[in-house]
């Protein structure tokens, strides 16, 4: 796809009204079964049009109607429109399909300016050795706070002078405070990145061949490894969609998973991965306390997390 024809913009607007509809943490569920669909396809020797057009690309990628129009449009509804339906600009959970036009409006310009905000990524040094993507979920949030909430990366600059930047007020004001202690969430996070790099390991087995034979594009045959511990987990997230109490209470892991398939398919080397996981966790957890907790909106802490480690990664590799 052209990534300034008509077509492509037309479905990328559409995609991010819908986006912005369902809400964002559902809409990044469905980019989720995406994404996992489109490896499968490749796995039996189709096309990467699902994958990487579809669940990665313009049309329902987290940078578009995947995830982060979702996110503008919720906070557009909580300080401009103010007819969230959950009041609070973090809420991505509910639907906005009951607000109004201008709030899926802005869903759809939103995936516009992901989209945007993307190819120029691309073309700037550095930059362009991050994850792109993630890169451009941080980005349209941090300007829809600027845009509609006057707030600045950091957050409120009152909760920050009050409790400490880095502080979470005995974990009051923690995002996911359920992974935490930071034992527990290294732990788990090392796991998590275990099953993430076994997934990418085997799927690469199967992926080489078939890529050396010209059966499926080398594209798809780097992507497939990297990306399905990073399906799954989004996947996992229905759980906190859907559930109450305890159930709703998984851990969020698809920055872990994403983070340590790229180090095994950099590195070969699944215990090297795992460690990767759990500073993965960590880093997480740090973007949590530097943009999300004293923020009035969602600036997604594993994204956040995602577009650093791959930077870094990407500069020992």
């Amino acid at each position: 796809m052209e990534p300034f024809s008509m077509n492509t913009l037309v479905m990328c607007f559409a995609g991010g009204i819908v986006g912005g509809a369902i809400g964002g943490l559902f809409s990044f569920i469905i980019c989720g079964l995406m994404v996992m669909a489109g490896c499968l396809v490749i796995m039996a020797s189709g096309s990467d049009f699902v994958l990487l057009q579809v669940g990665l690309g313009p049309i329902f990628g987290p940078h578009v109607g995947g995830f982060a129009s979702g996110v503008a449009a919720s906070t557009y509804a909580a300080a401009v429109s103010k007819n969230h339906p959950g009041g609070a600009a973090k809420d991505i959970l509910s639907s906005l399909m009951g607000t109004s036009w201008d709030v899926l409006l802005v869903g759809g310009l939103t995936a516009l300016a992901g989209h945007f905000l993307l190819q120029l990524f691309a073309l700037i040094p550095v930059v362009n050795m991050t994850d792109m993507i993630a890169l451009s979920v941080v980005a349209t949030a941090f300007l829809a706070r600027f845009l509609f909430q006057k707030e600045m990366p950091w957050g409120n600059s009152k909760s920050i002078k009050d409790l400490g930047y880095l502080k979470t007020d005995d974990h009051k004001i923690s995002w996911v405070p359920w992974m935490l202690p930071l034992p527990k969430m290294v732990l788990y996070g090392c796991a998590a990145g275990v099953l993430s790099a076994a997934m990418a390991a085997q799927a690469k087995a199967v992926m080489d061949p078939m890529a050396a034979a010209g059966v499926i594009s080398a594209a798809g045959a780097f992507v497939v490894p990297l990306i399905m511990g990073w399906a799954a987990a989004a996947i996992s997230l229905i759980a906190l969609q859907l559930g109450t109490g305890a159930i709703q209470q998984v851990p969020v892991w698809h920055c872990q998973a994403i983070l340590s398939a790229l180090a095994y398919l950099y590195f070969g080397n699944i215990m090297i991965a795992g460690l990767v996981g759990g500073c993965a966790a960590l880093l997480q957890e740090l973007m949590a306390r530097m943009f999300w907790n004293h923020g009035s909106n969602h600036v997604d802490p594993p994204a956040a997390a995602i577009a650093v480690g791959t930077l870094m990664l990407n500069i020992i590799k």
